[in-house]
């Protein structure tokens, strides 16, 4: 709590931030099933607006609660495809042949622009699911969100080179492996959810500044709800962003908080 109160402060003595807010497009959002109740869909699209979230990528557990956002405010909520449909599943679905029913019947029936977040680690990536996975994302023209590391990743390319992948936190590695692989990957982006380290203070860490000079088209910042409770930092985590952003060049701060949001996935779907 000390370091949202900081947080505003922050802001308070920042000229001109409050008054002309940057636009936010949060690349990484859950509404699951423990949040309905405690966090109604009116009250989620309200908190959103609140903090100046242009656009939301959201994926839920299950997907019943993406499609009630997506329901509320289709200009505001772009969909994403969970495969798995409950808590519980995150360390299982990929083994578990029925997450691939679930993902075929529910592209059938709705419009995402991706399949994830999904947790997905090492040569796990290799078994039947994922691969199924990789192949309906590939006949869908879907990114996939993955939750991995390095090792993961590069096998998610390996069974299709020519996939897009937005990779969930960056992967919890180093700017300097994220540079690495972004480097190897002209179809891998990175998301920025609970990466706290890469801004304090309104300022950039050194090594993340060298990372969004050399790729400004290839990050995006997330708030990750990943419990209910979290919605009510939406936007707390959105001013913080606009922070640390203002201390980037402009035209790479705007890429970061929403224009590469919109040039990856604001056309994907059709109203």
């Amino acid at each position: 709590m000390r370091a949202w109160l900081y947080v505003g402060a922050l802001l308070a003595a920042t000229p001109g931030l409050a008054a002309d807010p940057l636009p936010i497009f949060d690349a990484h959002l859950h509404y699951s099933h423990d949040a309905w109740e405690m966090v109604p869909p009116k009250e989620v699209i309200a908190l959103l607006k609140k903090g100046g979230v242009r656009r939301a990528l959201v994926s839920s557990s299950s997907d019943d609660g993406t499609q009630m956002l997506y329901a509320e405010a289709p200009e505001l909520i772009i969909p994403v495809l969970r495969p798995y449909r409950s808590r519980g599943e995150i360390g299982s679905w990929f083994q578990d042949p029925t997450v691939i029913t679930h993902l075929e019947d529910r592209l059938k029936r709705y419009q995402y622009v991706g399949i994830g977040e999904f947790h997905l680690y090492g040569d796990s990536a290799d078994l039947p699911v994922p691969r199924r996975m990789v192949e309906l994302a590939r006949e869908y023209k879907l990114f996939l969100h993955a939750h991995s590391d390095a090792d993961a990743i590069e096998r998610l390319f390996r069974r299709d080179p020519n996939a897009r992948i937005l990779w969930a936190h960056s992967g919890f590695e180093q700017p300097a492996k994220v540079r690495e692989l972004l480097r190897k990957h002209k179809n891998l982006w990175a998301d920025l959810a609970y990466r706290n380290e890469h801004g304090s203070g309104g300022k950039v860490d050194p090594e993340w500044r060298a990372a969004f000079m050399e790729f400004p088209d290839r990050f995006l910042v997330g708030t990750d709800t990943f419990a209910p409770e979290r919605w009510h930092y939406v936007v707390e985590h959105a001013n913080w962003s606009r922070a640390w952003l203002k201390d980037l060049p402009p035209a790479v701060a705007e890429k970061i908080a929403y224009k590469n949001g919109e040039a990856l996935f604001g056309n994907m779907i059709k109203r």
